[in-house]
């Protein structure tokens, strides 16, 4: 875990030099413009709601969200990522706050936040789903079948669009994924 800490602060490094350096070119982001940025950021995600759960039992959880979805015919939605991650918390209010894929989800899916943070990383569930947040990032989605079977993992960032989500591949995403109701 601490080589995938090293390998997100490392790869957050490049994509802010990256950014930096294209933005400096056309027009350069004074000192108080960046502040100015980070403080709108963390007023944001001061008032996103907090999904995610450290002091969970996330193998008791998983499990019982298995059982749920086995007795009403649904996969498992596991969103993989912590309170600390903006875009954790920017795709689970923006399903929340879009009527069309809240009722999508909770038709479709028992949905479930998988925490990983500092205070507790899951590492034995993480490990046991091929720890795809070292691979992608979080969030990541990680699909179970109504049995517990893990039928597909899915990287968030083919989601997104500008600074937030694409509806229409949200809900491809959610669509695909479903069970088929014969």
């Amino acid at each position: 875990m601490k080589k995938t800490i090293i390998k997100l602060f490392l790869l957050g490094s490049v994509l802010t030099i990256s950014v930096a350096n294209a933005q400096s070119k056309e027009n350069p982001l004074t000192k108080e413009q960046i502040e100015a940025k980070k403080k709108a950021a963390a007023e944001e995600k001061a008032k996103l709601p907090k999904p995610y759960h450290p002091e969970a039992n996330a193998e008791m959880d998983i499990q019982n969200a298995v059982k749920l979805a086995k007795k009403e015919h649904k996969n498992v939605l596991i969103q993989a990522g912590g309170n600390w991650c903006i875009w954790c918390l920017r795709f689970n209010n923006y399903v929340q706050q879009t009527p069309e894929l809240k009722k999508l989800v909770d038709e479709n899916y028992v949905y479930y936040h998988l925490n990983w943070s500092p205070e507790n990383k899951n590492e034995k569930i993480f490990t046991s789903y091929g720890n795809p947040g070292e691979k992608f990032g979080y969030p990541v989605f990680i699909i179970l079948d109504e049995n517990g079977k893990q039928i597909h993992t899915q990287d968030s960032s083919v989601l997104e669009e500008g600074s937030g989500y694409s509806p229409e591949k949200v809900k491809e995403f959610f669509n695909s994924w479903k069970v088929k109701k014969s």
